[in-house]
């Protein structure tokens, strides 16, 4: 008896499995569709950032650079480390000029589960504690105080980190 009951138990573990991988598929599949064409996902806690080496945690404030000769992803975790890592890295790679080369950084106001990325050249900043304190959290439209691209890197430029 203790024999069918296992079996049983295990035919219905099984039959569950079953059920909840093609979920599970569908739940995962949305957040990749739900990049912008082009961007490489992010894995949350697991992907570093390019320059600084930490987890990329906070989404708010997420950044990505693509291009270049093998359309490689660059990945961020502080709007900060991406202006400062093209700073450094111009030089290197003159590709980061060219119009084929994508930016993304995430909108602070965006949710975990609708996830919306801007142009960093495009949005505003403003003043908000980020994860390596650059102090910047990017909008998609003025706000009062709110800096442009440009007012925004030299700011970060300025604290020279």
């Amino acid at each position: 008896m203790c024999r069918n009951s296992r079996r049983h138990f295990l035919g219905q573990l099984a039959g569950s499995a079953c059920l909840l991988t093609p979920l599970a598929a569908a739940l995962s599949a949305c957040s990749k569709a739900d990049l912008p064409d082009g961007m490489v996902e992010i894995k949350w806690d697991r992907d570093t950032c390019t320059r600084c080496s930490m987890a990329i945690s906070d989404r708010r404030f997420a950044c990505e650079v693509r291009g270049g000769p093998k359309n490689q992803a660059f990945k961020f975790d502080d709007i900060g480390c991406l202006v400062v890592w093209l700073r450094d890295k111009a030089a290197e790679h003159p590709w980061l000029a060219e119009p084929a080369t994508r930016y993304w950084v995430a909108d602070l106001g965006s949710k975990a589960e609708a996830m919306k990325w801007l142009d960093p050249r495009q949005a505003q900043y403003i003043t908000k504690t980020s994860p390596m304190a650059y102090n910047f959290g990017a909008a998609a439209y003025p706000q009062m105080g709110s800096l442009d691209f440009e007012s925004m890197r030299q700011h970060v430029l300025a604290k020279g980190k």
